[in-house]
């Protein structure tokens, strides 16, 4: 694949997830949609959704519940597109939904890889390609961001570090949608700084281009060392999106 087929696969999936068309992103205005989230839409995407912000760097599509359009549409008329997902701006946002009962919820970058950059990478310690069979005894907390206990069939292909026997690092990805699979790294904390997780990351980018998917990559902003591994290992920021949900969602998640 080439970067601007990846970057076009990734597009027409955010449309699918948010009901809108992959043109919508590239356009010099702010688009506004009707939420609903597609047959085909993200397995993580999880209702209720009150609206979805999306930015692929030119503007802000929306995709939102009509309760709330009237809101999301000044909202982003007012303040320039890369600035709605950001204070002080974001508080402007969440004090006129708090009156709807809403709140301002996820908020993440993704990284898309970049097939020129992408290696890979050298590793210290031997490196496994696990599948599904594999990861049976792995749903444990060190392993959280690679694997998702709960979403445990969409767990398909991995890879680990070993030092001996023991694993000391794993990155995974879960097929989330049909075409791109998002990848998840841990590495044990004493054997952490040593390039394990890059490592990880990019040897399995390549193992799912190779399969003919998109590997995708996400993180919070303010995870300094997320973000560091994604760029490390050949990824390159591509989208940008932040959910809206009810207050009782919030702070069922804030327990």
């Amino acid at each position: 694949m080439t970067n601007k087929e990846i970057f076009q696969i990734a597009m027409e999936q955010s449309a699918l997830d948010i009901n809108c068309n992959a043109g919508d992103f590239l356009k010099d205005c702010n688009v506004v949609v009707k939420h609903k989230l597609g047959q085909s839409a993200k397995k993580y995407y999880k209702e209720p959704i009150s609206c979805i912000f999306v930015s692929y760097g030119n503007n802000i599509v929306a995709s939102v519940k009509d309760e709330f359009h009237d809101i999301v549409t000044e909202y982003i008329s007012k303040f320039e597109f890369y600035h709605c997902f950001e204070t002080p701006n974001l508080h402007w946002l969440d004090e006129r939904l708090a009156e709807k009962g809403q709140k301002v919820c996820l908020m993440a970058e993704y990284y898309l890889p970049d097939v020129n950059k992408l290696i890979p990478l050298p590793c210290n310690y031997e490196l496994r390609i696990l599948e599904q069979p594999d990861f049976v005894n792995l749903y444990r907390p060190e392993w959280s961001n690679a694997l998702c206990k709960d979403r445990k069939e969409l767990d398909i292909l991995g890879i680990g570090a070993f030092d001996g026997d023991k694993l000391i690092g794993l990155a995974g990805c879960s097929a989330d949608c049909d075409m791109m699979w998002q990848i998840g790294v841990d590495v044990l904390p004493d054997y952490r700084r040593k390039g394990i997780a890059s490592a990880l990351t990019s040897r399995l980018a390549l193992e799912i281009l190779a399969r003919g998917k998109v590997p995708l990559y996400c993180s919070a902003w303010s995870n300094i060392r997320s973000a560091r591994t994604a760029v490390k290992s050949g990824f390159v920021p591509a989208w940008a999106e932040m959910t809206v949900k009810p207050q009782k969602i919030v702070a069922e998640l804030n327990k």
